[in-house]
């Protein structure tokens, strides 16, 4: 049910996102998705990977500072007020989201597959569970971006 993601904190400089790239591109680890945020001194890179232990090895050999987090996938209907129908599930619960960044859009034309960071995974998908979203496995969310 849940995916983990790698988050790195980087210098907010000109070519500081290019290093891990680079050490992940040479690694031969492609990069599933990404998010990338900053402030005025640092950003926050966030990545989707299938081998996370490699990853997290090679970017830290190279120097990064590394993070591990569990996110959810789920399956969001790719049409007007899918996302607002999707956050409905979280109105009343107290559980709040942190952040959401696409894994894939339009998949299979009818279907958006979004990364969502909870405090309370578990308890996320069980309000998910019944609406108009599925929460996928690991595979099901590696299967959506043909990895």
């Amino acid at each position: 049910m849940k995916l983990t993601q790698l988050s790195l904190f980087l210098e907010n400089r000109p070519g500081a996102l290019r290093l891990p790239c680079q050490v992940l591109g040479q690694a031969g680890i492609d990069i599933l998705s990404l998010s990338l945020a900053d402030t005025q001194q640092f950003g926050i890179l966030r990545l989707i990977v299938k081998d996370v232990e490699r990853a997290r090895k090679v970017l830290e050999e190279a120097g990064c500072v590394v993070k591990a987090t569990d996110v959810l996938a789920v399956e969001v209907p790719d049409r007007a007020g899918g996302l607002a129908d999707m956050l409905g599930a979280f109105e009343g619960s107290g559980l709040a989201l942190e952040y959401i960044y696409p894994l894939v859009a339009g998949h299979r034309g009818k279907t958006a597959v979004l990364l969502l960071r909870v405090e309370e995974p578990e308890k996320a998908a069980a309000l998910l569970a019944g609406r108009t979203v599925r929460v996928l496995s690991r595979e099901e969310a590696f299967e959506a971006v043909g990895a």
